[in-house]
């Protein structure tokens, strides 16, 4: 259990990380911080949990620029 302790994303839901980053750099530079069609193209909170929740590498990404984000 104390691995977790320092893992910064444990307990934050992946909806939460998204709505974190949108509300910290908004879509338009998450597009290019992250370049995947649901951050650029006609983006909403929806689609993009949707799209990350199917595809590993980019939640992976997702979640690693959160981390950066709080540093």
């Amino acid at each position: 259990m104390t691995d977790q302790q320092n893992n910064p994303l444990h307990g934050k839901t992946l909806a939460f990380i998204v709505e974190s980053l949108v509300d910290y750099y908004g879509f338009e530079k998450l597009g290019q911080l992250i370049n995947i069609k649901c951050f650029n193209e006609n983006p909403s909170i929806q689609s993009s949990l949707k799209f990350l929740r199917r595809t590993p590498w980019a939640r992976k990404k997702v979640e690693e620029l959160y981390v950066e984000s709080l540093v």
